[in-house]
């Protein structure tokens, strides 16, 4: 595949799902079995786009200081105005 050109994606799974009342709202029905592939809690991240909408699930990952600081070392971010820090007189 040439540079610049995406890979092709696959083609999207169809489900009919049910539109539920729930209170003055609405919601969908997903099947347990959807849930359980994905691994979803009771929380989904819904992402609009032009051309419809996307569920994934909410992360919960959150990084360990050890993977934030290399996070942060990897990025090339000028933190020379936090020097003045070093010499507050906190070890």
């Amino acid at each position: 595949m040439s540079h610049g050109q995406q890979e092709p994606q696959a083609e999207p799974r169809t489900r009919e799902v049910k539109v539920v009342a729930i209170g003055n709202s609405i919601g969908i029905r997903l099947p347990k079995e959807l849930l359980d592939k994905y691994g979803w809690g009771d929380r989904l991240v819904l992402e609009e786009f032009d051309e419809g909408i996307a569920l994934r699930g909410k992360e919960t990952h959150r990084l360990s200081w050890e993977e934030t600081s290399r996070a942060m070392a990897a990025e090339s971010e000028d933190w020379s105005d936090f020097d003045v820090a070093l010499a507050d007189g906190l070890e």
